[in-house]
């Protein structure tokens, strides 16, 4: 299939300066007939050539448009992809810092009551030894006091 330009210039090969034969000259010579329906012919081939390079040319317009309208739809696909992600990692940030902030506060309280607790126990066994403590002086004094009651009473009995 010879290419659009070979045939531009076969065209221009032909003489340009014959004249256009008579209609009685045409019906007399058959070549003639047959090169004017060849020239028709071929302008009609280059004609459609036309049409079709024009519908390729459609064609690759419409492939374009269809391709930005994929990429914007994936662009915005992306957009809100990532929108959603920012979102969700938005929230899960926030419970965790809820969490976080409700651990530390149990823990502080769990310390305010081991601490209270501590102390409790640490009064509570303060004031035994110190009861334990006052008890036993108090039996001490008291077997000191009866030992020198018996003491006397003995150098009582003695000194008679």
């Amino acid at each position: 299939m010879p290419t659009p330009k070979k045939k531009t210039q076969a065209v221009k090969e032909t003489p340009a300066e014959v004249e256009e034969p008579r209609e009685e000259e045409r019906s007399a010579n058959p070549l003639d007939e047959v090169m004017s329906q060849a020239e028709r012919a071929y302008a009609a081939y280059m004609d459609a050539e036309r049409q079709v390079a024009k519908a390729y040319h459609e064609n690759e317009m419409q492939v374009a448009k269809a391709y930005r309208r994929a990429e914007q739809q994936a662009a915005r696909a992306y957009a809100n992809a990532v929108a959603k992600a920012m979102k969700e990692r938005e929230e899960a940030m926030a419970k965790a810092a809820g969490s976080r902030e409700a651990t530390v506060q149990q823990a502080e309280e769990d310390y305010k009551n081991a601490e209270q607790s501590a102390n409790s126990a640490c009064e509570a066994a303060i004031a035994d030894a110190a009861s334990t403590r006052d008890g036993t002086v108090e039996r001490a004094w008291q077997a000191r006091d009866e030992t020198i009651e018996q003491a006397w009473q003995i150098y009582s009995k003695i000194a008679r």
